[in-house]
């Protein structure tokens, strides 16, 4: 159970909803304080989000052979991520992963950390590890700037939109013009006792302006992005979770097979949506070609610069210059798509064209 941050008790808090409960949508200006998020002043409350610890001397091994990611030798204070699969390559967890010499940091999201401490917990046999979920001990503070007055706390720093050692661009896009890099992106862990005095004195941002700035910069999430057959193809997620040349984990079959031989059925879009009407749809709506139902929109947001702006997954076959009708119950709206991964993304042996990248 999420425990409300109290930060929620500032002055125009308004609590967010959904997989966000718990923590502020925003403080009364959204849009200020997305641009002050963006230009790195601001600091958004996180605190919802899950934590889970695994320590020990086997910790970074094990891990390794569980997940889609080479972490045996991940230096202290280096930031990864990792995809737990099923056998069928869909993604189970998405963790941001940071080691601290002793212990292993995973953050996730609120809902995933008590199912992804049992799971870990089933797969520990005779190693030495052990594994705890800390999500009421430990807060999360996200920002666009590292914080120097927070250099004794232990940050994640996303990678994306860079390409990981072993990883894969499915993006139609270089990585120098990638909007990525347009959101640098770190998350500290403060001891939840500790919240309210570490963020003293620094403007908030609410979670509704992390989420435009994730949005725009094609940033994919679990529970958002994401259903029960997501494979991490569709997401471009094999640029910062995957490593294609690591050894044998649940769910290689098929990252290696769709990589190698295959096309993943659907893929990520970023949408500009038509801004004339004031209202935006909800996450969920059906993305149409024509009359007919191509795929669903997965993250709404009102950006500060770019007006009303989506994520959705739509089917591969979709051509790249369909003009998309978004339908929330009887309400269209249309929608310009920016390609993000490839329509051609996947069966890359032999094949000396087309938009991907290959790892470094």
């Amino acid at each position: 159970m999420t425990i409300p941050s109290p930060l929620l008790s500032r002055p125009g808090a308004v609590e967010a909803a959904g997989a966000d409960a718990g923590v502020a949508s925003h403080y009364g200006e959204p849009l200020r304080e997305q641009r002050a998020l963006a230009a790195g002043t601001a600091v958004v409350d996180l605190s919802h989000r899950g934590v889970v610890t695994v320590s020990g001397p086997d910790r970074l091994s094990w891990l390794n052979t569980l997940s889609s990611q080479q972490v045996t030798n991940l230096a202290p204070g280096e930031s990864s991520e990792l995809l737990l699969l099923s056998v069928q390559g869909r993604i189970d967890f998405d963790a941001r992963v940071v080691d601290d010499g002793g212990t292993t940091w995973l953050i996730v999201e609120a809902a995933e950390a008590a199912p992804l401490a049992e799971f870990l917990n089933r797969m520990k046999f005779m190693l030495r590890v052990e594994v705890a979920d800390v999500s009421n001990d430990w807060a999360v503070v996200g920002s666009t700037k590292a914080v120097p007055e927070w250099s004794g706390l232990l940050a994640w720093q996303d990678p994306w939109p860079h390409v990981s050692a072993g990883g894969f661009s499915y993006a139609t896009v270089s990585e120098e013009r990638h909007p990525g890099l347009e959101r640098p992106w770190f998350e500290y862990l403060v001891p939840s006792s500790a919240l309210e005095e570490t963020v003293a004195g620094r403007p908030l941002a609410g979670v509704l302006a992390a989420e435009a700035l994730r949005v725009a910069a094609w940033r994919p999430r679990i529970g958002a992005e994401t259903d029960d057959k997501t494979i991490p193809h569709e997401l471009d997620l094999l640029r910062t979770a995957v490593h294609l040349a690591k050894g044998c984990y649940k769910g290689q079959e098929t990252i290696a097979r769709v990589h190698n031989l295959g096309h993943p059925p659907r893929r990520l879009v970023f949408l500009q949506l038509d801004g004339s009407q004031h209202t935006m749809p909800a996450a969920g709506s059906a993305v149409l070609v024509g009359d007919r139902k191509v795929g669903a929109v997965t993250s709404v947001a009102q950006h500060y610069e770019m007006g009303p702006v989506a994520l959705a997954v739509i089917k591969r076959s979709v051509a790249s210059d369909e003009i998309l009708t978004v339908l929330d119950g009887d309400e269209p709206y249309t929608a310009s798509q920016e390609l993000i991964v490839a329509p051609d993304a996947g069966q890359v042996v032999g094949r000396q064209t087309g938009f991907l990248r290959g790892p470094r």
